[in-house]
């Protein structure tokens, strides 16, 4: 018999990678989180360690008509937090390529488009995961992005439209090929499974080898030991967790090395980043950051010890002053102070 191929070694998640010509200090990467991936929750995650963030999902139709709300709130950028990269998504090629450019003014690295997106008031538009089943759309919309970029654009997929349908698979070499997509992040997991079920890491290491632009892992990630398994099942080039750092920024230090506190953060250290959140939100929200952080306490209540009826108050809240006195109160706690 001959000698078997030896099979590439896998670069650490610490080590630095490009997504076109944008380098990206390590190979942990914040997702894009829907209705929250908003400048602080991706500074949040730059600050304990994530080499690249992605906002959540902004819509390229209402970047075209100049929506207001949409251009305030989902395309503001902190200065500490590049190179981050502005997820689009629609089913225009113009109102993609405008809404790209618009995001590059606003000081985007990179560009990613949502292709893989299962919930259903996105799909039925014709955008998201319905882009699976439309592959001569789906590379018109990412060359209209770089068109209207100027930057590296990426494109997040899921496997399929369901178990059996390969369809992300066979898209991403087009994109690559036809439209010069620069990464591709797969979730592979078909859309209808929702984020139901495991996710088959083998198709992702099937994708890694047949692109030669970076692929990068999603879906199923909820903890260090989770985000492991995956990099070395998948092959990838880097990884992408979004539920796992849901009120866990510490999961990125942990991966990376990046804080002391990663492996398990003193509860004074998780009050005072509750608290950060809240001054950033009711900084970039004004009163409509109270109804917004309800989304994030509960990811933290039980870091802190608050459990059952005292941590469900925190939903019934309506001062965020009081919100800090209690959480404050409620811990036992004289949170250690971060600066922005």
């Amino acid at each position: 018999m001959g000698a078997q191929p030896i099979a590439p070694v896998q670069p650490p998640l610490t080590a630095p990678f490009r997504i076109g010509n944008v380098e990206i200090a390590n190979r942990v990467l914040l997702a894009p989180l829907a209705g929250i991936g908003n400048w602080f929750v991706r500074l949040q995650a730059r600050r304990h360690g994530a080499g690249l963030a992605f906002s959540e999902m902004v819509s390229s139709q209402a970047l075209k008509h100049q929506n207001r709300r949409t251009i305030e709130q989902m395309l503001v950028i902190h200065p500490d937090e590049h190179p981050v990269s502005i997820q689009l998504f629609g089913q225009d090629p113009e109102a993609m390529r405008v809404g790209a450019e618009m995001a590059a003014d606003a000081g985007a690295d990179l560009i990613d488009i949502n292709m893989g997106c299962p919930v259903k008031k996105v799909v039925r538009t014709g955008a998201g995961a319905a882009l699976l089943s439309n592959p001569e759309l789906a590379v018109e919309l990412a060359h209209a992005a770089a068109e209207g970029s100027g930057l590296p654009v990426s494109v997040k997929l899921r496997s399929g439209l369901t178990a059996s349908d390969r369809a992300g698979l066979e898209l991403a070499p087009r994109l690559v090929g036809e439209a010069g997509v620069a990464a591709i992040a797969l979730h592979p997991r078909a859309a209808a499974a929702q984020h139901k079920g495991p996710p088959d890491y083998e198709l992702v290491r099937e994708l890694v080898e047949r692109i030669d632009v970076p692929v990068i892992v999603s879906g199923g990630l909820r903890c260090a030991a989770d985000v492991h398994t995956a990099y070395r099942r998948s092959g990838a080039d880097a990884v992408m967790i979004a539920r796992g750092a849901l009120g866990n920024p510490w999961i990125f230090g942990e991966l990376t090395g990046h804080s002391a506190m990663a492996a398990g953060p003193p509860q004074a250290q998780v009050a005072a980043e509750l608290l950060w959140v809240i001054d950033r939100a009711e900084e970039h929200l004004g009163p409509r950051a109270t109804h917004y952080m309800r989304k994030h306490y509960p990811w933290y209540m039980a870091r802190l010890g608050i459990e059952g009826p005292e941590a469900d108050a925190f939903q019934r809240l309506d001062d965020l002053e009081q919100v800090r006195v209690t959480i404050q109160a409620a811990a036992g706690l004289a949170p250690v102070p971060i600066a922005v």
